[in-house]
């Protein structure tokens, strides 16, 4: 036990040595000692204290900075989970700062939540006109074909003759609620995408040409007569021909419905580039100029006492429209005082 403290005490006194030896022989460890020293004196005290409070002083303004950051982006995940967001407010995009791309990922989550909510609002807009305007189009034949059959189930007709008659009204109601439905049917299905096309290769100015043929008594019936102005005799297209049909059919008993003061209805085809534009003219009351870029909207109707032009079931030229884009083609219309266009473009077979 004695000899262990006589080593111990041997060796501290060893290191002391070789310790006081460095102070007296190292610069650095002298000038660490001699900076030790001055500051147990109090002499350097003062500077550290002061570059400590300034070092806490920077760290606290950078840390508030980051923490208002951070605060900011947490501001805007609660406004999007209560639904309080306001859609117009951007977080700044700071590109030094570690956040910043996290910023950009949050702006960019807003701007695609606002347009999901836009959507939505408009669907449920859509729903809403569809259903309104479909029970009053239902409600409007419906009623008529009740109460002539009521008349008639009642025996109030005076002769065979006004029975016919009453029968006649009923059943071209009961036609009117028919295309009713199926128009809407059709365009749910293009409004859903559910409608698959049959495409085939065919030539559309042949196809053009037995339309117009199969039009020549309904246009005489009306007073009118069709002409197809084109210098090709073969534009073939890839699609559906059924019903690119119904397109050119629809858009000729518009033509018919609404220029008979014109006389007549023109069809023309020209190629432009990869594409075949066809246009359906007809020369009767132009289209209102402010009611051009609703034309093609579901159950769009212009007001009556301003033009005679009406939507027919409302659906037709929104089934059009949708006809066109599956067929990766576009439609448009102009109208003026001399006539009216509905123009097609549709891509052919090189």
């Amino acid at each position: 036990m004695v000899i262990s403290a006589v080593l111990s005490a041997f060796s501290l006194y060893i290191l002391l040595g070789f310790g006081m030896w460095l102070i007296d022989n190292v610069r650095p460890m002298r000038v660490l000692y001699q900076f030790v020293n001055s500051i147990v004196d109090g002499r350097q005290l003062l500077p550290i204290a002061g570059s400590v409070f300034l070092f806490f002083v920077f760290y606290i303004i950078l840390q508030w900075s980051l923490f208002h950051y951070l605060g900011q982006m947490n501001k805007t995940v609660r406004g999007i989970a209560d639904g309080t967001y306001d859609m117009d407010y951007q977080i700044e995009v700071r590109k030094r700062n570690i956040f910043g791309p996290m910023a950009a990922n949050m702006n960019s989550l807003a701007g695609r939540l606002h347009h999901a909510l836009v959507e939505e609002r408009k669907a449920e807009q859509t729903k809403n006109e569809l259903i309104t305007n479909v029970s009053h189009d239902l409600r409007t034949p419906l009623t008529s074909v009740l109460g002539y059959l009521g008349l008639i189930e009642q025996d109030r007709y005076r002769d065979e003759v006004e029975l016919r008659h009453y029968v006649q009204i009923a059943y071209e109601k009961s036609m009117r609620l028919n295309v009713l439905i199926n128009d809407l049917f059709e365009y749910t299905r293009m409004r859903h995408d559910t409608t698959a096309l049959k495409v085939t290769n065919f030539n559309l100015i042949e196809m053009l040409g037995q339309l117009l043929v199969q039009f020549r008594l309904p246009l005489e019936e009306a007073g009118m007569q069709s002409k197809l102005v084109t210098d090709k005799t073969s534009v073939m297209i890839k699609g559906d021909a059924a019903k690119l049909v119904r397109v050119f059919e629809n858009l000729i008993v518009n033509a018919m419905n609404y220029g008979r003061d014109g006389k007549q209805v023109v069809v023309t085809v020209q190629l432009e580039g990869s594409a075949a534009v066809i246009e359906v003219i007809n020369f009767g009351e132009p289209i209102p100029m402010m009611d051009i870029p609703h034309i093609f909207e579901r159950f769009y109707r212009v007001d009556k006492s301003r033009t005679q032009w009406s939507g027919g079931s409302g659906l037709g030229l929104a089934i059009v429209k949708g006809i066109v884009e599956k067929h990766e083609g576009t439609i448009s219309v102009t109208s003026d005082s001399e006539q009216t266009a509905f123009r097609i473009t549709l891509p052919i077979i090189n």
